[in-house]
């Protein structure tokens, strides 16, 4: 009853354009139908999506040309001017309710990795940043697909040792000088990585640099793999 109060005086709204939708964390039909949800067919590597099928196990150019650190990665939709605003309101404009939606986007995308994975670790943000924020993005997204799917959360089982500049804006290069070395596993959890297949969580895939260093941070630890799961990524 208070459930369905609170909706009557405040209707759920679309998570783009604030329409009224018929339940929370829905995205109104026009919105939806310009979102680019990412499906079969699809890089069997990195995920990139293909205009059309080509095969099973079929590789991108990209990971043919050199296979990333991580076994496989896969997004719930492509990163561009439809959906920029689901990633942005969710990292830089405190709107950490759009989590759970999330969640459970990311549980639909992913559960071939969940169903292989042990253990889900977010991408770590530098301490001063994460003052700033006052909450990790990425983290906030593990913590909901734990509760979806019952896998174990470690928050803090990387840490991010060198402050890094926003890589907005950086070519690959810069993208890849940025983020290296800045990245290492928490002592405190090398025993709960171990052995374990990583589900490595963050909010966008652009180069790739970013989770490919966190994925070598797990190896190195001991992790026996890594896959990874992101809300969006870049389609060039």
């Amino acid at each position: 009853m208070l459930a369905r109060a609170l909706n009557l005086l405040f209707p759920p709204q679309c998570l783009i354009c604030n329409a009224i939708v018929g339940q929370n964390g829905a995205l109104c039909l026009p919105c939806w139908q310009q979102v680019r949800f990412i499906s079969d067919p699809i890089c069997a590597c990195c995920g990139l999506p293909f205009e059309y099928k080509m095969g099973e196990h079929v590789l991108c150019g990209e990971c043919m040309r050199a296979m990333p650190p991580y076994a496989r990665a896969r997004s719930v939709f492509a990163y561009d001017e439809h959906s920029r605003a689901l990633v942005l309101r969710l990292k830089y404009h405190d709107q950490t309710q759009l989590a759970p939606s999330y969640g459970g986007w990311l549980a639909a995308a992913g559960k071939e990795l969940i169903a292989a994975s042990d253990v889900i670790v977010p991408v770590p943000l530098h301490y001063w940043r994460f003052v700033k924020r006052r909450y990790n993005q990425s983290a906030l997204l593990a913590q909901m697909l734990g509760q979806k799917t019952g896998l174990q959360v470690i928050p803090d089982a990387l840490k991010r040792i060198r402050a890094t500049t926003p890589q907005t804006g950086l070519t690959r290069k810069q993208r890849e000088d940025n983020v290296k070395g800045a990245f290492t596993a928490n002592p405190r959890h090398v025993s709960a990585v171990k052995g374990k297949t990583i589900l490595l969580i963050d909010d966008v895939l652009t180069t790739g640099a970013t989770l490919e260093h966190c994925s070598k941070a797990l190896l190195k630890a001991g992790a026996m793999q890594v896959n990874v799961l992101t809300l969006a990524r870049t389609v060039n």
